[in-house]
Parts: C-alpha cells; sequence; structure tokens
C-alpha cells in the first residue's frame, strides 16, 4: 500500500515516515496542502496521513475539496487538537479516522491495518489461490496448511497482487507499493522479491507475463 503523509513536524513525520516504511509500504511525505494535492493528483494512494494544522491551511479543508472531487481515498487525521466539535467536523467532512497527538506507533500499525481491512475489494478476508490460502486483514498465509512467514516488504508484492487478482499488475505498480516517489528503486528489485514469494509459496503462485507485468490467479 502507498501512503501520503501530510506533516509538518519534522520529528514526527520522520518517525512516521520510517514506521510505516519499515513495514513494507511506499510512504510519500509532504509538508504542504498544496504539494498535498499535486501528489493526489498525479498519483493513487491507499491512504492518506492528513495532519489538521498545516502552513498554507486547514486539513479539513484539503479533505472537504478531496471528497467533493469524488476521491474516496481512506483518511486518517492525525491532530493535537482532542475537542469533540473538532472530531466532529473531521468525520462529517469524510475522515476515516482519528488518531490523537501523541500516539504510539504500534496504536498507528494497528490503525493502518483496520483501515486497510475496511476498504479491502474482497468480501471474504480469505482468499485461495492453489494450495495457498491468504488473509490480508490479518497479515497471514499458509501453504498446505502450514504457515509461512513473508518480510513486510514480499507482503506488499502479494498484497498488491492478490488484491488485483486475475489481472496483470505492472511492474512499475508493484514498484509504486514499495518504495515512495523519487526513491533510488534497483531495477532488478521486483524481479528479486517475486523469487523469493516463489520460493516460499511455489512457482506457480505468480505468473509473469512477460513485458507486461506480474498476477495470480483470478477469483
Amino acid at each position: 500500500m502507498r501512503v501520503l503523509l501530510v506533516e509538518d513536524d519534522h520529528v514526527l513525520g520522520s518517525a512516521i515516515q520510517a514506521h510505516i516504511d519499515h513495514q513494507g509500504h511506499g510512504v510519500d511525505w509532504v509538508q504542504r496542502l498544496d504539494d498535498a494535492t499535486e501528489a493526489c493528483a498525479t498519483q493513487s494512494y491507499g491512504l492518506i496521513l492528513l495532519d489538521l494544522g498545516l502552513p498554507d491551511g486547514r486539513g479539513l479543508d484539503f479533505l472537504k475539496v478531496l471528497r467533493a472531487d469524488g476521491d474516496d481515498t481512506p483518511v486518517m487525521i492525525t491532530t493535537a487538537q482532542d475537542q469533540i466539535d473538532i472530531r466532529i467536523e473531521g468525520l462529517n467532512a469524510g475522515a476515516d479516522d482519528y488518531l490523537i497527538k501523541p500516539f504510539d506507533l504500534g496504536e498507528l500499525s494497528a490503525r493502518l491495518a483496520a483501515v486497510a481491512r475496511r476498504y479491502s475489494t474482497s468480501s471474504d478476508p480469505q482468499t485461495r489461490i492453489g494450495d495457498v490460502v491468504v488473509d490480508l486483514g490479518r497479515r497471514h498465509i499458509s501453504q498446505a496448511g502450514r504457515d509461512v512467514i513473508l518480510t513486510s516488504r514480499e507482503w506488499a508484492v502479494v498484497d498488491t497482487l492478490v488484491r488485483n487478482r486475475g489481472a496483470i499488475v505492472p511492474k512499475s505498480t508493484i514498484e509504486d507499493c514499495l518504495y515512495a516517489f523519487g526513491a533510488e528503486i534497483e531495477s532488478n528489485a521486483v524481479e528479486v522479491f517475486v523469487s523469493r514469494i516463489r520460493k516460499k509459496l511455489g512457482r506457480s503462485f505468480v505468473t509473469t507475463s512477460r513485458g507486461l507485468g506480474y498476477s495470480v490467479a483470478g477469483k
């Protein structure tokens, strides 16, 4: 999943960016609303982490414009403002969740997972592909009844493929879920992760469409 972090506090922003990146998600960090607007116009995100007080305006105004334009990207507000009227205004504006500063990064991880589950394209929490069973919400995977452990970035690749199962996912899309915009990416990074996944789940789990991308079996 690719996350847009809108936060002007350098210390907090750096900590959140490093934490989410460590979990295997791509993170684009901006510190102004105009940069957030530009990012949303050029990139699709699985989640937006939105601070309310930015140097060039209110985060809630950005959220209202986002929803008015028909963008339903999940938005989690992070704010030091704990007043109930602020929370109500945020929820009415289209926020999906609230996180009050200061917060524990472990709580952030749990909230991210909950929002991802809520917006999963599958009504069935478990997906069976051959002898592999994937539960994206619980981040659990097994093959022929035995649990399989994946690294955070291997999970990011599997998550992207399973959410788009039956369709060919371009290499660039997989890179987007792994790395923030502008990050230096090894030319064979995706191939390396796919190779590792095949070693753990079987060569047939991921299909390569040469020149087009990768896929897993459809529904």
